[in-house]
């Protein structure tokens, strides 16, 4: 491995496990949120009293921010976040230990060092990243304050099974595991590491100390007073004002606090990217002039007016209701989480080396206002019974940063030649210079030529990988909503629905027919549209038949039709697969296309048995409490259950939300990529186009069609074995074979493991056939269950193995055929053929979805059994076999010389 892969490694892996433990310092700084009202319960304190209470760890964790700023710049972030995890982890389990109002306040201190993490953070990650970079970095880092959201989702479940101190004890518990795995799992930032290699001491604790004087520094963190200040102390104060002005149960009231906490901690990685690409001077307007609006809105009380007319008084009534609460408060949340990347973009730019020092002060303000803001938020409505002065006070502090920010801004144009040269925040100005113009301003994508070494390791495969992370979790929640059907079918007699078995199975088989046509179209659509505008598009669209099906299953009078009509919505998920292979195929070198596509699809593939394991959870819990509507009571034999059928839909839409902003903010379009409809046509002229649709459909159509069909089939087949709890494995099988066998392919041709594929698929469904023979004697079910889960393991190594054939057989094709093409010419029309090929096969693997199940359905309704569909699959699967050897790993089929080529040096090692 060589030291600049190295290098990345340990930089990403640097990132990612401190963004995972500072997730979890945040969800133990904010545990009083929850088990607070609890202990408030028990107490019987005030509402001062208690925000005092919720209050106190965030006083600590603000104060400790500045020491622990300088002590990383001194030690070592490794060192010093370790540290702080443990302690943190040791407080909050003592915290059980705790009795009395005092004794609780001085547990909630130590809570509090949690919150210091941030500091720490800030410096550690900074110092691995370019100034071009830093910004994105910090605000994926800074996402980590989704460990409010966690505490409000988790913690109201565990305390109900466990009661409060469970939740401390559980908490403590993961705080301190991940200390652990931290420590061992990541190394010294490059300038610790030098220092030390070095030998030079580092700089005394007041050398870091002297960028504070500046006034600059003091007027920067006011700034952050609201956007992060703000946002601890709404996410403390949420739960229990829900529960007061909405008069909802706790579950909820944390369900719905978490539409604020979400938006607010997760964009906070977008706003990084905003402000590295659009600069953040614009990021902090737009954050100040929505939240002066959000604010404004939320303060106004529920009023009731008389309007004196020519005809007589007229009454009426101004209150916002819950939903447009949640809308408006989601809204606010999503700014902040922006306002609070872009100030942070500033620090590490203009204090490189004193980020600890600059950010723990900073961190401290802001985390001040998480600490001042609970106690003013509680005075304010003792002194005058109004819930929603909180939003009254919040006002005026953006409104008055706002305006301070405006005029200081309009001060400095008045005395500046070139405004492009103005930094990002007007108190900057002083220590602006031209070094710092191109730092703050946001490059954008011009060029993209991934086969140039030197641009793919110095900027192309950092792209390519952020795209292809923001594409898995769209395909991912795509898939899910496609195949949603496949569980929901089973359950919708258990709710009152009276269908036969034939319009089940057709409700299963539907959203495959209509994914798969329209993954014909969407295999066209990023070359004309562009990746970016299509993802976030195509992932919208999931949010349709999500919120459809969450309505229409709540009534058993819903017409046939409506669910027939809604099933063939859910074809939406199914044809976003199409255009985002198409779409990743673009980023990657012909070296790292493979795996790519291999973890793009099946990290996507997941999907299904996501669906398939979490379906089953959430309808057996009121997860939105009165939100997602009432239950149904569904009786099976002398047991009655309550299912809540709507959260098979509903469960689904705020994650869609998340990832189509995700996919719009953090995307790339490529020009070389664009491509009329015409110019991709070339592909029905070539008939291995044809030849890898058909192979195609034995893989991924195989995989996709028994993910659909198994789940109903195995309730009718073995109706004593609750199927279900076991049909997410076989997708979870196939998924991670797919994207964790790409190697396979690589190393031995993917000709050659696709023929052993089928041949493996062959015997896989001989033996499925010999189950259901025997069905009715002891333990076939586990043999029929475990055929199944080796045609899973089959159709996810074929399903690599075709998608590595298809750039091998069109870049010997367009050898062939386009002779008179240039090499760089040959490659690129070579990519785009690839990709056009790429989605239209897997559009016509996709019918597998539609056939399988209704195959299923057909059989049995002819034949009395499934047996008869289950031969025709075996035959199928031997024309894959002839068709495979015979047109590519025969000794002179197109790629028998490429893939011994590609696999004898191998051998060699």
């Amino acid at each position: 491995m060589t030291d600049a892969l190295q290098d990345r490694n340990a930089q990403q892996r640097a990132l990612w496990i401190s963004t995972i433990a500072f997730t979890l310092c945040f969800a133990v700084w904010t545990i009083f949120a929850i088990i607070g009202i609890q202990i408030k319960k028990n107490l019987g304190l005030s509402e001062t009293q208690f925000g005092l209470l919720v209050g106190t760890p965030i006083l600590t964790g603000s104060l400790i921010r500045l020491a622990l700023g300088v002590w990383t710049d001194q030690y070592g972030g490794r060192r010093v976040f370790t540290f702080v995890m443990l302690a943190a982890a040791l407080a909050t389990y003592l915290l059980t230990y705790a009795e009395t109002y005092p004794q609780f306040l001085l547990a909630a201190l130590g809570v509090g060092i949690a919150g210091g993490s941030f500091a720490v953070g800030v410096a550690y990650v900074s110092r691995w990243y370019e100034a071009g970079k830093q910004g994105t970095a910090l605000g994926i880092f800074g996402a980590g304050n989704v460990g409010a959201a966690v505490t409000k989702f988790c913690a109201p479940f565990v305390m109900i099974a466990m009661g409060w101190k469970g939740v401390a004890d559980v908490w403590a518990v993961a705080l301190a595991a991940m200390a652990v795995i931290f420590w061992f799992t990541t190394k010294e930032d490059p300038v610790v590491a030098e220092r030390r290699r070095a030998g030079v001491k580092p700089p005394s604790a007041w050398l870091e100390m002297a960028p504070l004087k500046n006034i600059q520094v003091w007027r920067f963190s006011l700034y952050y007073f609201f956007v992060f200040g703000g946002f601890v102390a709404l996410a403390l104060w949420l739960p229990q004002y829900l529960m007061n002005v909405y008069h909802v149960d706790l579950e909820t009231a944390g369900m719905t606090a978490a539409m604020f906490s979400l938006p607010a901690s997760l964009f906070r990685a977008y706003g990084g990217h905003l402000s590295d690409r659009y600069g953040a001077r614009t990021v902090m307007y737009w954050t100040f002039l929505v939240a002066v609006l959000c604010t404004f809105i939320l303060s106004y009380p529920p009023a009731d007016y008389v309007v004196r007319t020519a005809h007589g008084a007229t009454a009426f009534h101004i209150e916002m209701g819950l939903p447009g609460f949640i809308v408006t408060i989601f809204v606010l949340g999503f700014f902040m989480a922006l306002g609070k990347a872009a100030v942070f973009k500033h620090i590490p730019v203009y204090y490189p080396k004193n980020v600890g020092a600059v950010g723990g002060l900073v961190g401290m303000i802001g985390g001040l206002g998480g600490f001042v803001l609970p106690i003013a938020f509680g005075a304010l409505f003792d002194l005058t019974g109004l819930w929603t002065s909180c939003f009254m006070l919040l006002f005026l502090i953006v409104a008055g940063a706002l305006a301070w920010m405006h005029f200081s801004i309009r001060q400095m144009e008045q005395g500046a030649i070139a405004l492009e040269a103005l930094p990002q925040l007007p108190e900057m100005q002083e220590i602006h210079t031209p070094a710092h113009v191109g730092a703050l301003s946001g490059a954008v994508l011009q060029d993209w030529r991934p086969e140039d070494k030197t641009f793919w390791e110095k900027t192309g495969r950092a792209i390519a990988r952020r795209n292809l992370w923001l594409s898995i979790p769209s395909l991912f929640l795509s898939f899910a909503v496609w195949q949603v059907w496949s569980v929901v079918v089973a359950k919708l007699p258990l709710v009152g629905f009276k269908y036969s078995t034939d319009q089940l199975f057709w409700l299963a088989a539907l959203p495959g027919l209509t994914g798969a046509t329209l993954r014909i179209f969407y295999s066209f659509m990023v070359p004309i549209f562009g990746g970016r505008l299509w993802t976030t598009l195509a992932t919208w669209s999931l949010l349709i038949p999500a919120v459809g099906i969450g309505y229409a299953v709540q009534n058993p009078d819903t017409p046939y039709v409506v669910l027939l009509i809604l099933a063939l919505l859910c074809g939406f998920g199914g044809g976003n697969f199409a255009s985002s292979m198409a779409n990743i195929s673009f980023f990657f070198p012909k070296a790292e296309k493979g795996n790519a596509l291999a973890l793009n699809a099946g990290l996507g593939n997941l999907g299904v048995s996501a669906v398939q394991f979490l379906v089953p959870l959430v309808i057996a819990s009121g997860v939105f409490g009165w939100l997602g509507g009432a239950p149904e009571t569904a009786g099976e034999g002398a047991k009655a259950t309550t299912l809540w059928l709507q959260n098979a839909g509903f469960i689904w839409v705020p994650f869609i939300a998340i990832s189509a902003f995700a996919a719009w903010f953090g995307m790339n379009d490529i020009a070389s990529a664009k491509a009329s409809f015409a110019e991709q046509a070339v592909i029905f002229s070539r008939r291995h186009n044809w030849i890898m649709c058909l192979l195609y459909t034995g893989t991924f159509g195989s995989f996709i069609g028994y993910s659909a069909g198994f789940p109903l089939l195995s309730k009718i087949l073995f109706p004593q074995v609750d199927a279900l709890q076991f049909a997410f494995l076989g997708p979870l099988v196939g998924a991670l074979a797919r994207s964790g066998t790409g190697w396979i392919a690589d190393r031995w041709g993917g000709g050659r493991v696709t023929l052993g594929v089928f041949v493996g698929m062959m015997l896989g469904v001989l033996g499925v056939i010999y189950f259901i023979a025997i069905k009715d004697q002891p333990g076939a079910f586990w043999g029929f269950f475990g055929c199944f889960l080796f045609l899973f393991l089959m159709t996810g190594i074929g399903n690599a193995s075709t998608f590595q054939m298809i750039p091998a057989i069109m870049r010997k094709e367009i050898a062939r055929l386009e002779p008179q093409m240039d090499a760089a010419a040959r490659t690129r029309q070579a990519e785009k053929e690839s990709a056009a090929i790429t989605g239209f096969t897997s559009a016509i693997a996709a019918y597998g979805a539609f056939f399988i199940p209704k195959s299923y359905g057909t059989s049995i309704g002819l034949t009395g059994g499934a047996s008869g569909a289950l031969w025709a699959f075996f035959a199928f699967y031997v024309i894959c076999v002839v068709v495979t050897w015979a047109v590519y790993t025969r000794k002179g089929g197109l790629l028998h010389d490429v893939e011994r080529a590609v696999a004898t040096p191998s051998l060699a090692n």
